[in-house]
């Protein structure tokens, strides 16, 4: 399959790997990332033997890119990997998330474990550990959430000058400089900045419930480098899963799937093969 729909949207799939009985790993992306950001990793699963599903998630399909913030809540976010799943005709997926796709992977593990086989959350605190971190040092790697919510400003400074502040931003966390070239003429297409940033912006809208307690196996892959989650966000994070539990800490930065490859499609056939 090279993408499904869902309520008007289109959403674009990388789809590679063998098929009949193969188990299913589903990884999702962070900002401002896509699909590609998976490219090093998807070789290493489907040579062992994984089906990968790799979608340009909601806000980063150029047919997905609905308005108003609502449509960029957790809820949706979750409800479209599970419309990918039942397009590909998958009962039970090993969820692999990134960032901001480890944020919708925790909550897709907790709203509808009967989808997920495994989680593996790359870099991304359970998001209740992420709140418990916040007067622990995790406020303080946060700001730039809080700066995102001015409307149009942000887009207009990050993409000002060719986009060079959002290159340098992309850079300075680590980014290699050919990804963050790449990122740049990505989120530079008219829009598509504006969409990803919805992502932060629908945090402020009103849903019911948040993340809860995750039940399915776990592994928790973490970036000492990273500078966006607070060492007390990471130590948190196993207190919010009810299954078993594996920490693999890394002297990492913040780009797993970009620059540490072989891990992350380690920690994956880990969960693969149980």
């Amino acid at each position: 399959m090279d993408g499904f729909s869902r309520d008007g949207l289109r959403f674009d799939v990388r789809d590679d790997g063998p098929r009949d009985d193969a188990p299913v790993a589903v990884l999702l992306h962070g900002f401002p990332q896509d699909a590609s950001a998976y490219d090093a990793v998807v070789p290493l699963l489907t040579e062992a033997g994984v089906r990968t599903l790799v979608p340009d998630q909601r806000g980063y399909s150029p047919g997905a890119r609905p308005a108003g913030l609502r449509a960029y809540a957790v809820p949706e976010l979750v409800d479209d990997v599970v419309a990918l799943l039942d397009a590909a005709g998958v009962d039970a997926a090993h969820v692999v998330g990134h960032d901001w796709g480890g944020a919708v992977a925790w909550a897709l593990a907790a709203r509808r474990p009967d989808r997920v086989a495994s989680l593996t959350a790359l870099g991304t605190p359970h998001p209740a550990a992420l709140r418990r971190g916040l007067p622990r040092g995790q406020i303080a790697r946060s700001w730039y959430v809080g700066a995102f919510q001015v409307p149009r400003l942000p887009e207009r400074a990050l993409l000002a000058r060719d986009g060079s502040r959002l290159r340098r931003a992309l850079v300075g966390t680590g980014l290699a400089p050919h990804r963050a070239e790449y990122y740049v003429a990505r989120m530079s297409a008219p829009g598509a900045l504006t969409a990803a940033l919805a992502w932060y912006r629908a945090l402020g809208v009103p849903r019911t419930g948040g993340t809860g307690q995750v039940g399915v196996p776990t592994t928790y892959v973490s970036a000492r480098r990273d500078p966006f989650f607070a060492p007390a966000s990471v130590e948190a994070t196993g207190d919010h899963v009810d299954a078993p539990f594996l920490h693999v800490d890394l002297d990492a930065d913040h780009w797993l799937p970009e620059h540490r490859p072989a891990d992350v499609a380690a920690a994956v056939l880990g969960q693969v093969r149980g």
